[in-house]
């Protein structure tokens, strides 16, 4: 009877050490983190004003590389299209534009958030006109400043009781090829 209960308990404890080993990281797949992405900014339009000129912006295509080239970085990729009201006339255009910056994890707000943008790429299609977006450049990129400083890239769900344990504790963000892995300090 001794052996079954003390069998018993170390069955328990070895289950509970099993639970744990899960709870000791998480991760996000660049996939997830492209899914959740588009779920978020795909069909949003957002009105914002570029050199003064109100346009209407919606994103149509989302892509995410996490740890490119071993670097601690998440570079999303873009394709908008923007409508231009201009002297009564309205232009429309197409804007691809492609930024990297570095993830950090917000402990208070169980979200990860792009911080340090760098602009990589920024082209227009409008009216028969290709070519680089470089005067607009710092204009497009304080809009996606702006939108990604109170906006994150992932957001914990703490309704699932692992999460939320997890949670519990101050994380540190770790930028492995295609995942980002949340796992406690030290």
């Amino acid at each position: 009877m001794m052996k079954k209960l003390l069998l018993g308990g170390l069955t328990l404890l070895l289950a509970g050490c099993a639970g744990l080993a899960q709870l000791s990281a998480y991760s996000v797949t660049q996939a997830e983190l492209a899914t959740l992405l588009e779920k978020q900014l795909v069909a949003q339009e957002r009105r914002v004003r570029v050199l003064g000129i109100p346009l209407q912006l919606t994103i149509d295509e989302v892509a995410t590389k996490i740890g490119p080239d071993d670097r601690n970085v998440v570079q999303l990729g873009s394709v908008a299209t923007t409508t231009v009201d201009v002297f009564g006339l309205t232009y429309d255009a197409r804007v691809r534009l492609k930024v990297e910056g570095q993830p950090f994890y917000d402990n208070d707000k169980k979200a990860i958030f792009l911080r340090s943008l760098t602009l990589l790429d920024s082209t227009v299609d409008a009216g028969g006109y290709r070519g680089n977006l470089t005067p607009l450049t710092r204009e497009f990129k304080g809009v996606l400043n702006r939108y990604l400083e109170t906006n994150p890239v992932y957001r914990l769900d703490t309704s699932n009781t692992a999460i939320n344990l997890l949670t519990k504790v101050p994380l540190q963000l770790d930028v492995e090829s295609g995942k980002l892995v949340l796992k406690p300090q030290g």
